[in-house]
């Protein structure tokens, strides 16, 4: 399908075509191979992968429970007050090529072809698979960007250095391993919503010796949503910035479906005020990640995960101009 610049791609309306019906594409946008993608501001990408995953399995299953739940999104954002189709040309990429037996090798060709997609110009928006596959998508920004800050909503820091006497690739490492890369600056590296238990009291050290900015669930608690965001977009300021979103920041009560689940998290309510809050940043990416349907077959998590999916969405196509330049 080749548009015109003035043309943009328009997701079915479900006072036209319902629900049910079609086949499932993120926010029911046309689904347009990277190959074939002409004028695209952002891309939409399903990940279906979880072999980083070091106990309850399933996120490889996200990407797709997650369009369906998407299929509920409609085109309006009544309290930003825009439409993300208006401002950007946004498209279903499909999935990313993954293997469930390689680990190196499936990020090596995420990693490439995330590349690929960067390399056209197109903003990429993620959904996961665990979170291990957000350390790829940052490699292929930073190709194009630098190093880049990130804002990390997470009940997990995810910094730890190996897993089972000597595996460096899990979902709870990624991020260490972007650090030592290059690829993600710890000075502008913002995580909120840290909770649960430790293996030892020395287990955030070593992200705070490298000058990573930690804010415990406890901490929001105390000084309120908005001292928190003030702070995290006073940190990440006007440079290239990167949205990760794991769904078990919020309550399993909210969120049962995710792989390592932490009571005590937000609200969804919470969450999508935290994630306005970085309305005007210069935002180069965002993913969801964690959603694991076989833990929550009716689709909670899901929905949530969809939703803020559109969150994000509305953030990347306001901001597109600012981010592609």
């Amino acid at each position: 399908m080749t548009l015109k610049n003035s043309e943009k791609y328009l997701p079915l309306s479900s006072d036209i075509v319902p629900r049910y019906a079609g086949l499932a594409t993120f926010m029911r946008l046309p689904h347009v191979p990277l190959e074939a993608a002409e004028n695209l501001d952002i891309g939409i990408v399903g990940i279906p992968w979880d072999s980083g995953t070091t106990n309850r399995a399933g996120a490889r299953h996200g990407p797709r429970q997650v369009r369906e739940m998407s299929a509920l999104m409609r085109r309006y954002h009544p309290a930003l007050d825009i439409s993300p189709y208006e401002l950007a040309n946004c498209a279903d990429l499909g999935d990313a090529p993954v293997n469930p037996l390689e680990i190196v090798g499936t990020l090596d060709g995420l990693t490439e072809h995330y590349s690929a997609i960067v390399q056209r110009g197109i903003t990429p928006l993620s959904a996961g698979g665990d979170h291990l596959v957000t350390l790829p998508i940052l490699r292929a920004l930073a190709k194009k960007h630098g190093p880049l800050g990130m804002i990390q909503f997470d009940a997990h820091s995810d910094l730890w250095d190996e897993y089972f006497g000597g595996s460096k690739y899990a979902h709870g490492t990624p991020f260490r391993r972007a650090i030592e890369e290059g690829v993600l600056d710890p000075n502008r590296l913002v995580q909120i919503g840290l909770r649960g238990g430790l293996y030892s009291p020395e287990d955030n050290a070593w992200g705070v010796a490298q000058g990573v900015h930690q804010f415990s669930i406890e901490e929001v608690d105390e000084r309120g949503i908005s001292a928190i965001m003030a702070d995290a977009v006073r940190i990440l300021g006007n440079g290239k910035t990167y949205v990760t979103f794991d769904i078990d920041c919020l309550d399993p009560a909210f969120a049962p479906g995710t792989g390592t689940p932490e009571i005590g998290g937000f609200t969804p309510l919470q969450a999508q005020k935290m994630v306005r809050s970085l309305r005007g940043m210069n935002l180069v990416g965002a993913d969801v990640v964690e959603v694991s349907p076989p833990f929550d077959p009716g689709g909670r998590t899901a929905l949530a995960g969809a939703t803020m999916m559109f969150e994000l969405l509305c953030l990347l196509a306001e901001c597109r101009p600012k981010s592609s330049a």
